[in-house]
């Protein structure tokens, strides 16, 4: 399809907005009014910028690439930071990117020839956003735009907007919940053909009976898999039909077109049914996991894997250079960690969550919830010691994540027999080691991670049984040389930490295992103090944060994205409360040698530095490449409004060596900062709360805590690495 910008009118909106920016910026207006030609207008707007930053030596070597990370980025000015992005505009001017993610759309960033092609013929076509976005621009550029960090109150304000699911209005709410939901189930257990379910009545009880049964079975996890809810009209039905009928009818058109669902009994209960004053607008980041958003409906069927590492062709390395011994169960991108996947019901998941990364993959329904097909086949013992014989026989490889789908989902058994084989592996890799010469020796496995979303979505699967499996696992495996035992969790709202979840959280920490919490920062969970909140009530139990993850730019996540920007300003301006004075860094390194204390070590630690929560975690997004990073400059802007951000790999751990063919990766986002800041006041946000969101177009990855780095080897690894084909 041909474009032609030059003979696009700008419409109303568009055409004040640009008047508006010249208005306040009589400079620039001089400029477009006097320069001969647009080249000439370029130069002095490049003029402009360099006089900003000119005074600032850092800023100067900031812009050239000459340095970089957290240190060089804090010692930029506000106003420097607008100017870099004005030069990177101008130097990145003419590019055009396809977009994979938008069906291969071209863009194309010109933003001072839009400028241009307005002032002079009122043509462009640019979107009222973009001149929001420019207008914003300069105005950090001349001191307009201010940015000021929230003193401590002023964050700890935006906190306690935030309810949690320990309070005991909140309980008490979901124990009305549960009773509703309870007798709508009991009603259609009544129905079920005898032995349909284990789950049946028995002849001759009464009503009440009846209700008391279907309570207990309440605390079994598998009563919960065995009714979660499959239908749009079910699930209205559990809700007390108080969805809307805009939203029953996105959900059929859902339906319609096969995306499954599968709400669990437990985690709906954590829904609100009416707009309860005291928390209002509290559990839209979980009603957002469960209510699909219509771009979700729209793009649904023509999904792209967004990480190259998951379009694996059988025998060839994946997009990281790694040669894997299964496409199907093993992941890799880094030298020391590889995800494991089992052949088991740990390959499907206790919900689905929106904004899930196999989103794709459930188009070919191959994750749809069909819990039967699971159950592990006869090969799989054999199959997963072949899978484990690569850990074992991988000179870096140190780390083993147990994922899916969500480790614990698989049954006690088949786990079980799972972290028999790892501890069988890591013995055998650890004597084989001995007859190595030092240099040559082979990394051992120090560090085990299951992956579970469980603990928020289904806390009751934390069964006394799997955590005494969990603990004689551990005693296992620490003779040999294992020393770090995580549950990497998912807890998304401070309002999924309920009473269910907290005891699953002790036992699990009683067990010996630490449990480690990854958010994705969707546009409600990213509300002012939302997170921070999280963090703390999370320490309150004993979680420590390890990443905060903004959404991938799919297409189909336009309505849950929040911008990288808002990602910065959180960062800068309510995590940094939480930052960990430099005495007690090494204090937190030794947290996970005691994971049975977690709770009081995390209470002490914050008393004795005044902090309400440990920021622990790292604000990063996953790269359609190969890493986590949140080092990037926005190189450009599209006329819809939509910034082009250009990311570097995290610098501050260890990639493949095919980073270094990769170079910088290219990001368009889903949706202009307007955009995301008209979604915040659409659920109640006061906007101008926001308002220094516009300028931050930098960002820095942070350095990793050092409680989250592997154990030294009280040997020299050897410098080879196998499994690797860069090409």
């Amino acid at each position: 399809m041909q474009y032609y910008p030059e003979k696009i009118a700008l419409s109303v909106r568009s055409a004040r907005l640009l008047r508006r920016l010249f208005r306040e910026n009589p400079r620039l207006e001089g400029i477009y009014s006097d320069a001969g030609n647009e080249e000439e207008a370029r130069k002095l707007v490049r003029s402009w910028a360099e006089e900003v930053i000119e005074d600032n030596d850092v800023a100067v070597a900031y812009y050239k690439g000459e340095s970089g990370g957290p240190e060089a980025y804090n010692s930029l000015r506000w106003q420097d930071i607008a100017a870099i992005r004005i030069l990177d505009y101008l130097d990145n001017a003419g590019r055009e990117f396809s977009n994979p993610y938008r069906g291969g759309e071209k863009s194309v960033t010109d933003p001072f020839n839009l400028l241009w092609l307005g002032a002079k013929n009122g043509t462009g076509g640019s979107k009222p956003l973009f001149f929001e976005d420019m207008i914003q621009l300069f105005r950090q550029l001349t001191g307009q735009l201010p940015r000021k960090r929230p003193g401590r109150q002023k964050v700890e304000q935006w906190m306690k907007r935030w309810r949690h699911g320990l309070e005991p209005e909140i309980i008490r709410e979901r124990e009305e919940n549960r009773e509703r939901i309870i007798r709508v189930l009991a009603d259609r257990i009544e129905s079920c053909e005898p032995g349909e379910s284990r789950y049946t009545f028995e002849e001759g009880l009464t009503y009440d009976e009846k209700i008391a049964k279907v309570r207990e079975w309440w605390g079994d996890h598998m009563f919960h898999l065995r009714f979660a809810v499959r239908s749009p009209t079910l699930l209205n039905e559990l809700l007390d039909y108080s969805l809307d009928l805009d939203t029953q009818k996105l959900l059929e058109r859902a339906e319609k077109k096969g995306i499954p669902f599968f709400v669990n009994p437990y985690y709906l209960s954590l829904l609100s049914t009416r707009t309860a004053g005291f928390a209002a607008g509290a559990d839209l980041a979980i009603r957002h996991y469960v209510i699909y958003s219509k771009p979700l409906i729209d793009q649904f069927g023509n999904i792209e894997a967004w990480e190259k590492e998951d379009k694996v062709e059988p025998g060839k390395p994946n997009a990281a250079g790694w040669l894997l011994p299964s496409h199907h169960n093993v992941h890799r991108r880094y030298p020391e960690v590889a995800i494991m996947i089992p052949d088991t019901m740990g390959r499907a998941c206790g919900g689905l969550c929106v904004s899930c990364q196999r989103m794709y993959d459930f188009q070919r329904g191959n994750l749809n919830f069909n819990l039967d097909r699971l159950r592990p086949k006869e090969t799989w013992d054999e199959k997963l010691r072949s899978l484990l014989d690569y850990y074992e026989n991988d000179t870096q490889l140190r780390d083993i994540l147990i994922t899916g789908g969500d480790a614990l989902m698989s049954r006690d058994k088949s786990l079980e027999k799972i972290l028999d084989e790892v501890c069988e592996m890591a013995l055998r890799k650890r004597e084989a080691n001995k007859k190595r010469p030092d240099g040559t020796k082979y990394a051992e496995i120090l560090r085990i991670r299951l992956g579970t979303r469980l603990l928020a979505y289904l806390p009751q699967r934390v069964t006394p049984n799997l955590q005494k499996i969990l603990a004689g696992f551990r005693k296992k495996a620490s003779a040999a040389g294992l020393r770090q035992f995580v549950i990497q969790t998912h807890f998304e709202s401070p309002m999924e930490v309920t009473p269910e979840a907290q005891l699953a959280v002790r036992r699990l920490i009683s067990a010996g295992w630490m449990v480690t919490n990854q958010l994705v920062f969707t546009s409600a969970a990213s509300r002012r103090g939302h997170t921070a909140m999280l963090r703390k009530v999370l320490n309150d139990i004993g979680v420590i944060t390890y990443y905060t993850f903004s959404v991938k730019g799919f297409l189909e996540n336009t309505f849950n994205y929040a911008t990288n920007a808002r990602a910065v300003q959180e960062q800068w301006e309510e995590k940094y409360v939480g930052e960990i004075p430099g005495q007690f860094r090494e204090e937190i390194r030794s947290l996970s040698d005691n994971p049975e204390r977690m709770i009081e070590n995390l209470a002490g630690l914050r008393e004795r530095s005044g902090i309400s929560f440990l920021a622990t975690d790292r604000n990063v997004i996953n790269l359609p490449a190969v890493g986590k990073s949140m080092t990037f400059r926005t190189i450009g802007i599209t006329r819809w409004g939509r910034r082009i951000l250009e990311f570097d790999h995290d610098h501050n751990r260890w990639h493949s060596p095919i980073i270094n063919k990769l170079g910088k990766m290219v990001i368009i986002e889903s949706k202009p900062v307007g955009e995301y800041l008209k979604q915040l006041q659409e659920m109640g946000e006061e906007p101008d709360e926001y308002r220094s969101i516009w300028g931050y177009s930098i960002g820095e990855t942070e350095p990793r805590m050092p409680l989250f780095e592997y154990p030294e080897y009280p040997y020299r690894v050897t410098g080879e690495i196998s499994n690797l084909d860069v090409g």
